[in-house]
C-alpha cells in the first residue's frame, strides 16, 4: 500500500461532505462483514482482505484524487467475492442494501410511517402519544425482554441519526469511544441514583401507581425498601444503590421493639393478674418515647416497685421482645435479599441491580440491621445459593469497626467471615484519602456510597457534597490503548513513544466526550418531571422537591456527575513503552501520569461549565471485548496488546501477570484518587477463606493501607447440589461426606434445615 497514494485522497460522502480517506475504516468495514457471519475466523484473513483492497482502489483509482463512498464499498464487495468469501459478500452486500432502505426511511421521516412512530415513542410525552398509554400493567415474561431488545436496537439508531451531532455517531461506531447506554439517549433517563430512603420512609410514597404509607415495622421498613429499589430501576437505565441501609432500617427495628414490648408486657401482666394494679397506658407513654432499644429499666420503677414479680416480669418482657425483634430483623434481611432477586424491573426483562451500603451504625438497633443482613447474606437463598443481588458494601472506618477495640469489630470480621463464603459484602473505605475530607462527623450523608459496579458520587460543584439523592447522568468510555498503538512504539515506527502526539489526541478525544456527555445532558434536561414519577415526583432526587410539573429539570440534574471513562491502561502501556504498570516503576509512573492528566481534565471542564465531570475507572467486561476486535482488525495481533479477546479492566494490574496482593494492592490504589467517578480493585486467591477469616482480613487491611477506595475480594466457590453445601469442596464433600457422583440418603437431607445447617 503506497500511504503517500492514500493521503492525497479524498472521500466524498453520501451527504457530501470530503473527509480525507481514512485505511481504518477499510479494515472496520471488513470486519464487520466477517462478525455478521462468524463467531470465530482468524484476524489474519481480516488483515489480508483489507490490504487485497487498499492495493485494488490504489489500482483502479490511480488517476482520481476523489472518490465516493459507494465506490470504496463496491471494492470491498468485489475483493470478498474475488477471495471466495461468499458468504461474508452476501451479508456485506445486504447490510448495505438494508443501510440504504434505512437511509431513505430516516430521509423523509415526515412521510414515512415507521420514522414517525419511532419520533413519537421518543420525543412526545404519554398525554401527546396514545401508544406510550397502551399496557399500564406489563406482563413481565420473556417475550418481554425481546420486544426490550427490538426496543433498544432501534432506539440506538434513532439517537445516532437524530439525537447528536454524527461525529459522535461516528466516533462510537468506530471504536475510537463508547457511548454506554445509548438506546436510553431517547428517553434522556439518567443512569443511577443513591436512594434517601430516610425521605422517602418519613410521610410514605407513591409509586406512580399506589400510595404507600409510612413504615411501622423492620418487616415492612425492609419490604418498602425493595419496592423504592425496583421503582426506581423501571425509571433508570443503571444500577439503584442504598447509600446507608444500616441507618436507615435502624427506626424499623426500634419500632418492631416497641409494638413487641408492650405485646410481651401486657400479656405477662395480664397472666400474672396484675393488668388491674398497673395503668397500662402510663407504661405504653413511657414506651412510646424509648429512643432506643438498649435503655435503663429503671425508667420502669414506679411500676417494678410494686413487687418482685412485677420486676421479674419486665425483665422478661424485654429479653422476649428483644429476641423477637431480633428473629424479625433477621426474617426481614432474608425478605428482602429474596425480594431483589426475584423481583422484576424493567417491564419484566431482569431483576433491578442494587447495592446496598452499611456499616457504620454503631447504634443497637443499626447493629441488629448490619448482624442480620449478614447473616441472612451468609444463609443464601432457598436451595444455598449465593444471592447475586443485592451488592452488598461493607463501609469500614477506623474508630468504628476497622480496629479490634473499636465498637463494631464485631461485625467487621462477621462481614470478612460472610465475604470469604459468599464473596459478599465487597468494601468500601471511608478513610481513603479522598473520601475522608468529605466525612462530617454524625453525618452518614457526608459518607462515600459505592454503587456494585464501582460509580462513585460525593463532591459537588451545584451544591453540598453527600450520597444520598444523587447519581451519575450519564458516562462515556475512551479507548485508550488504539491512541497508545499509534503513538506508541509497538507498531515499529519509532524507537520512542510520541507522548506529545498521545496527549494531544487524548485532549482531543476528550473534548468530544465532553462534547457528547453535554448533549445527552441538555436531552435530559429537556425532560420534565411527568416523565419520572418515581425518581421526581417522589423527590428520590436531590432538590426535586423543588419542581413543579412544567419545570425543566437542570436545576436537579446538575446535582449529578458526567464521568469521561477509559480501559485498557495495561495495554496503553505496553503499546507506548513495552511494559505495562505492574512490570516496572517507570510504567507505573507514566500511567499514574496519564490518568492524572485525564482526571485534571475533567476537573477543568467541572470549572468551566459548573457541572460535575469526573473521571471513570470503567466497568468494562463487555466493552473491552468490542474494542479489542476493531483494534485487532485493524492492527492486527500486537503482543501484549490486541491478542487476547479484551482489553484490561480500567487501571488493572492484568489478570494473567502473576503478582502478590500486596504488590497489585499498591499499584492499583493509587489510582483510586484520580478516579472521582468510581473504582474497584480485585484481589483473587485460590484457597479455601471460609476456613480462613484471618488471612481474608489481612487482604481487607492490605486494600485499606494502599488508598483503595473500594475493593472486592473473589476466590474460588463451590456448592454440593445435595447438601448444599457452600464453600471449597476438594474431593469430598466436608458436610455430607459426598463423593462426586454419589448420592445422599434422604433422610440425611430432611436433617438440614432451610439454611442448609
Amino acid at each position: 500500500m503506497n500511504k503517500d497514494f492514500f493521503s492525497d485522497i479524498v472521500v466524498v460522502k453520501r451527504s457530501g461532505q470530503r473527509v480525507s480517506f481514512n485505511p481504518t475504516k477499510v479494515a472496520i468495514a471488513v470486519k464487520k462483514g466477517f462478525d455478521s457471519v462468524y463467531e470465530e475466523y482468524d484476524e489474519k484473513i481480516v488483515n489480508n482482505i483489507k490490504e487485497k483492497v487498499l492495493n485494488e482502489i490504489e489500482k483502479k483509482f490511480k488517476d482520481r484524487k476523489t472518490i465516493g463512498v459507494e465506490d470504496v464499498q463496491d471494492v470491498i464487495e468485489d475483493v470478498l467475492k474475488k477471495t471466495k468469501h461468499e458468504d461474508v459478500y452476501e451479508s456485506f452486500k445486504g447490510y448495505r442494501e438494508r443501510r440504504a432502505a434505512s437511509r431513505d426511511a430516516f430521509v423523509v421521516k415526515q412521510q414515512h410511517k415507521f420514522v414517525k412512530a419511532i419520533e413519537s415513542l421518543g420525543l412526545k410525552s404519554a398525554a401527546e402519544e396514545n401508544s406510550k398509554r397502551e399496557n399500564a400493567n406489563v406482563d413481565g415474561d420473556g417475550p418481554m425482554g425481546t420486544m426490550l431488545h427490538f426496543g433498544s436496537t432501534v432506539s440506538k439508531e434513532f439517537a445516532k441519526a437524530y439525537l447528536m451531532d454524527n461525529k459522535y455517531a461516528k466516533a462510537h461506531d468506530e471504536g475510537a469511544i463508547h457511548i454506554h447506554d445509548l438506546d436510553f439517549w431517547a428517553m434522556g433517563t439518567t443512569t443511577c441514583t443513591q436512594i434517601d430512603l430516610e425521605k422517602l420512609f418519613k410521610n410514605g410514597f407513591s409509586t406512580g401507581h399506589g400510595f404507600l404509607r409510612t413504615p411501622n415495622s423492620i418487616a415492612s421498613y425492609a419490604s418498602l425498601a425493595a419496592i423504592a429499589v425496583q421503582s426506581n430501576q423501571n425509571e433508570q437505565h443503571g444500577g439503584q444503590s442504598i447509600p446507608a441501609f444500616d441507618y436507615y432500617m435502624a427506626p424499623g427495628v426500634l419500632k418492631t421493639f416497641k409494638k413487641e414490648f408492650k405485646q410481651e408486657l401486657s400479656e405477662l401482666l395480664d397472666i400474672e393478674g396484675f393488668s388491674k394494679l398497673i395503668n397500662f397506658d402510663k407504661i405504653i407513654d413511657i414506651i412510646d418515647k424509648l429512643t432506643s432499644i438498649e435503655f435503663d429499666i429503671t425508667i420502669f420503677s414506679d411500676f417494678m416497685d410494686k413487687s418482685e414479680r412485677i420486676e421479674e416480669v419486665f425483665h422478661h418482657a424485654y429479653d422476649n421482645a428483644i429476641r423477637k425483634t431480633d428473629r424479625s430483623t433477621y426474617q426481614a434481611m432474608e425478605a428482602f435479599i429474596h425480594n431483589l432477586n426475584t423481583m422484576h424491573s424493567r417491564a419484566g426483562a431482569q431483576v433491578p441491580f442494587s447495592s446496598v451500603n452499611f456499616g457504620t451504625d454503631t447504634s443497637p438497633e443499626g447493629r441488629m440491621v448490619i448482624k442480620n443482613y449478614l447473616l441472612a447474606t451468609d444463609a443464601g437463598l432457598g436451595h444455598g445459593e449465593t444471592p447475586i443481588f443485592p451488592i452488598s458494601i461493607f463501609k469500614v472506618k477506623e474508630g468504628v469497626n476497622y480496629n479490634k477495640e473499636d465498637p463494631s469489630y464485631d461485625l467487621f470480621r462477621l462481614a470478612c467471615r460472610v465475604s470469604a463464603k459468599r464473596l459478599f459484602p465487597n468494601f468500601s473505605f471511608l478513610d481513603a484519602s479522598f473520601n475522608k475530607p468529605f466525612l462530617v462527623p454524625g453525618d452518614y450523608t457526608t459518607e462515600v456510597g459505592y454503587m456494585g459496579c464501582r460509580t462513585r458520587v460525593l463532591a459537588n460543584v451545584c451544591g453540598p457534597s453527600v450520597t444520598p439523592g444523587r447519581g451519575n447522568l450519564s458516562f462515556t468510555s475512551i479507548n485508550l490503548p488504539r491512541i497508545g498503538i499509534k503513538h506508541g512504539i509497538v507498531l515499529g515506527e519509532r524507537d520512542k513513544a510520541d507522548m506529545k502526539g498521545f496527549y494531544e489526541e487524548l485532549d482531543e478525544m476528550m473534548d468530544l466526550v465532553k462534547g457528547q456527555l453535554l448533549q445527552r445532558f441538555e436531552c435530559q434536561c429537556s425532560k420534565s418531571k411527568a416523565n419520572f414519577k418515581f425518581l421526581l415526583g417522589s423527590h428520590v432526587w436531590s432538590n426535586s422537591e423543588k419542581l413543579d410539573d412544567n419545570t425543566k429539570l437542570r436545576t436537579v440534574l446538575k446535582h449529578g456527575t458526567l464521568s469521561i471513562g477509559f480501559i485498557g491502561l495495561a495495554e496503553t502501556l505496553k503499546s507506548l513503552i513495552g511494559e505495562h504498570h505492574g512490570e516496572s516503576e517507570k510504567a507505573q509512573k507514566l500511567g499514574l501520569e496519564i490518568i492524572k492528566h485525564m482526571r485534571e481534565k475533567c476537573d477543568e471542564y467541572t470549572k468551566e461549565y459548573n457541572l460535575n465531570f469526573t473521571c471513570l475507572a470503567t466497568p468494562a467486561e463487555g466493552l473491552s471485548g468490542r474494542f479489542v476486535a476493531i483494534d485487532r482488525s485493524i492492527y492486527g495481533k500486537i503482543k501484549g496488546v490486541t491478542d487476547r479477546d479484551y482489553y484490561t479492566n480500567s487501571f488493572h494490574v492484568p489478570v494473567y501477570y502473576k503478582t502478590t496482593a500486596k504488590h497489585k494492592m499498591e499499584v492499583e490504589g493509587k489510582y483510586h484518587k484520580y478516579t472521582n467517578a468510581g473504582h474497584i480493585s480485585y484481589v483473587e486467591l485460590d484457597g479455601d477463606t471460609v476456613n480462613n477469616v484471618d488471612a481474608f482480613e489481612k487482604v481487607v487491611r492490605i486494600m485499606h493501607d494502599s488508598d483503595v477506595g473500594y475493593g472486592a475480594i473473589n476466590h474460588p466457590v463451590d456448592r454440593d447440589t445435595v447438601c448444599g453445601y457452600v464453600g471449597v469442596i476438594k474431593d469430598v464433600c466436608p458436610r455430607c461426606g459426598r463423593h462426586e457422583g454419589e448420592g445422599v440418603p434422604m433422610e440425611q437431607i430432611n436433617s438440614y434445615d432451610c439454611c442448609g445447617r
